[in-house]
């Protein structure tokens, strides 16, 4: 079979990719640079990117929260079904209106369908956003003490992995988390003792937050996602631990203890 990962060099598709080469299954990364060429805003490269393919892994960039979102799944559904792909597995988000109604189209249209539904990633804080703040000594977030179970990226790799190539995934929503939740404090002082750095945390207002992200001239879709997800979505909504890990893989999911050691040994938090 050969699989399509769109958004393939993000941090679950270059995970998924790895994984996928690793058992000899060819994969067609879904990229502006790829051969063929994919990008979620150019739906004039989908066709060829979906020809020949068996399934295929839906990372919908920049994220399902957006209002967009829809219509581009409902596309690109309607495109994969043209082009005869069976399989799709979409990586959704956990307390996102946008992102249910995607969920739902996918499911509709699909002929085998699988729902990875995560929430905020432990890998945030050495491989996005948040790293700066790690390396500077404070995580700064506008939030106080609400609580994310954080879940790691390399179960979401795994998880998909077995949904894109076992057929008994077909038909299942798993909803991915650490094991325990989190405050930003938490997580903070969790890094701060893998790594042996002093890691604080400060809570700050949205609008300093937002205008921290223009002064850094991040662009302006990236902003609202960003606020969207600190204000709407991170609110307690997604504070329980689910099982999704341990029914799809048959093992518990990766602690965020354990993700620390592993980030700080692979020198993600070295200056």
């Amino acid at each position: 079979m050969t699989i399509l990962l769109t958004a393939g060099n993000g941090k679950t598709g270059r995970r998924i990719a790895a994984r996928l080469d690793a058992l000899g299954i060819p994969v067609r990364l879904g990229s502006r640079s790829g051969t063929p060429p994919f990008d979620w805003a150019d739906p004039a490269t989908w066709p060829a990117a979906l020809s020949g393919v068996d399934a295929a892994y839906v990372n919908y960039v920049p994220d399902l929260a957006v209002p967009d979102a829809p219509k581009a799944i409902e596309t690109f559904t309607a495109e994969a079904a043209r082009q005869g792909v069976r399989r799709l597995v979409l990586l959704s988000g956990r307390g996102e209106t946008e992102a249910e109604r995607c969920e739902r189209i996918v499911q509709a249209n699909a002929p085998e369908w699988t729902i990875v539904r995560c929430s905020w990633f432990a890998q945030n804080f050495s491989e996005d956003y948040l790293l700066a703040d790690v390396l500077d000594g404070t995580i700064r977030v506008p939030v106080t003490d609400v609580r994310e179970p954080f879940v790691d990226v390399d179960d979401i790799a795994d998880v998909a992995v077995a949904a894109l190539t076992d057929p008994r995934h077909t038909g299942q929503l798993y909803e991915l988390t650490g094991p325990r939740a989190l405050t930003f404090a938490e997580a903070a002082a969790e890094i701060a003792a893998a790594s042996g750095r002093s890691v604080g945390f400060e809570s700050v207002s949205i609008d300093d937050y937002a205008a921290g992200l223009r002064a850094a001239e991040y662009p302006e879709d990236v902003i609202w996602l960003v606020t969207y997800l600190f204000t709407e979505v991170l609110d307690g909504r997604n504070e329980a631990v689910r099982d999704g890990v341990q029914r799809a893989l048959g093992r518990p999911a990766k602690d965020f203890a354990e993700y620390a050691k592993g980030a700080a040994e692979s020198g993600a938090w070295a200056e």
